[in-house]
């Protein structure tokens, strides 16, 4: 286990630091046309355009999907060193239909070259030297990834992993989940998988603040973060402190990627040393500025955050807090 939560102030703002996210890269396939996402590459892209080093540890079929995903990555940026090519599984895919009332339904392909991550010295060396590690559930549906994640884990030494849980329907287990966070220091989920990872640890929900509490008690985690959607986000702190920062008002374009984007700017300003409370409002008003927007690589960066809370948007509260 990495150290837990950070004095502020102990870090200057000036340090770059290396942020690995190792998962999933695919494709959308929305009934608008293909659009490259996954968790891991749209957080990656956003920790470089917040000035650190984002980079990410995913696999790629060579197939003409991953040569374009390949290729869209190098044009925003983003290293690619760290890529594997799968000569027979293709690249990841999302199938999306929209039902009643445009409700999108998903179907994450199975069998694709992100569930075939395999072991190599240079991703040991890279995450043997990072400052944090990232990863989430989905890539670890096979055992080929999920045992590559944990050899990577296992030389890791820097300051945080990161377990950005997202729980996709059939993609993964129970098992996954409560290991994942024995190797986490920090949790980050939504409002409704905080209600599912809690029942996993018997805890009886009853609010948001309870069940992250709770939960803090029955892990070895340093810091817990539950988004709250356009109504903001809380954390709690193994040293008990427990924040709650309201999100904003905007004109939603586009909600892809804002969650990604919210976590990166939380990561990037806990690394800094910030304060709990900093860290919260950073986050949401990069997720706020990013679903503003269409597309989830729209370049936003540090003095656009700056300039939004400068703004003083208005607020959107959640109840309870």
């Amino acid at each position: 286990m990495s150290p837990g939560y950070p004095v502020p102030g102990i870090q200057e703002a000036a340090v770059k630091h290396t942020i690995v996210a190792y998962g999933e890269a695919l494709w959308d396939l929305l009934p608008t046309g293909p659009v490259l996402g996954g968790a891991p590459f749209n957080f990656a892209y956003r920790v470089n355009s917040l000035g650190n080093r984002g980079v990410i540890i995913t696999r790629l079929g060579k197939d003409d999907n991953g040569k374009e995903a390949h290729s869209r990555m190098k044009t925003l940026g983003m290293e690619t060193d760290f890529i594997q090519w799968d000569q027979v599984h293709p690249t990841g895919t999302v199938e999306i239909t929209l039902g009643k009332n445009n409700e999108p339904d998903y179907f994450i392909v199975p069998g694709v070259a992100y569930d075939f991550i395999e072991p190599e010295e240079q991703l040991s060396t890279l995450v043997s030297k990072a400052d944090c590690l990232c990863f989430g559930t989905l890539i670890q549906r096979t055992a080929v990834s999920r045992e590559t994640l944990g050899s990577l884990i296992d030389v890791f030494q820097g300051t945080y992993i990161l377990l950005d849980i997202n729980l996709r329907k059939q993609c993964f287990t129970k098992e996954t989940v409560t290991t994942s966070i024995e190797y986490a220091d920090i949790l980050k989920l939504n409002e409704t998988e905080i209600i599912d990872v809690a029942g996993m640890y018997g805890i009886e929900h009853s609010s948001i603040p309870f069940s992250a509490r709770a939960l803090l008690k029955k892990t070895g985690l340093a810091l817990i973060v539950v988004t709250l959607g356009e109504k903001g986000a809380y954390a709690v702190s193994r040293d008990g402190e427990g924040v709650y920062a309201p999100g904003y008002k905007i004109e939603l374009v586009d909600p892809c990627g804002s969650g990604d984007a919210f976590t990166a700017a939380f990561l990037t300003s806990i690394l800094k040393g910030e304060e709990l409370s900093t860290a919260l409002q950073r986050g949401n008003a990069l997720g706020a500025l990013v679903a503003a927007q269409k597309g989830a690589t729209q370049p936003v960066d540090d003095r656009q955050i700056a300039s939004f809370l400068d703004s003083r948007p208005q607020e959107m509260r959640a109840e309870g807090f």
